[in-house]
């Protein structure tokens, strides 16, 4: 049955690939990103249980942390920071504008 699990998992890791090189938008591919991660955390669990090696769950949790932390960091890198004003060579810095001296 756990043998089953891994190689539905694989499949889904195979399609979220593809998702992720033929995605349409930058988040498409954030999001296929996130999906293979995820996968390969319980990826990672299952081959653990198949081995009888339950260490391999502390790694799976490491992976897990890193991989949402990760994408939280390439999604508001790509979102823009909305809090800066552009600059106008006319009327000087942003900061100027706003009224912050």
């Amino acid at each position: 049955m756990f043998a089953a699990a891994a190689f539905t998992l694989l499949v889904t890791i195979a399609i979220g690939l593809a998702r992720l090189f033929m995605g349409p938008s930058v988040f498409d591919r954030v999001l296929a990103a996130n999906m293979i991660g995820t996968k390969m955390v319980l990826l990672i669990a299952v081959l653990g249980y198949l081995r009888g090696r339950p260490d391999f769950m502390d790694i799976a949790l490491a992976y897990a942390m890193i991989n949402f932390i990760g994408t939280m960091a390439v999604l508001k890198f790509f979102r823009g920071r909305p809090h800066r004003q552009p600059f106008d060579a006319g009327r000087g810095t942003a900061a100027t504008r706003s009224g912050i001296e």
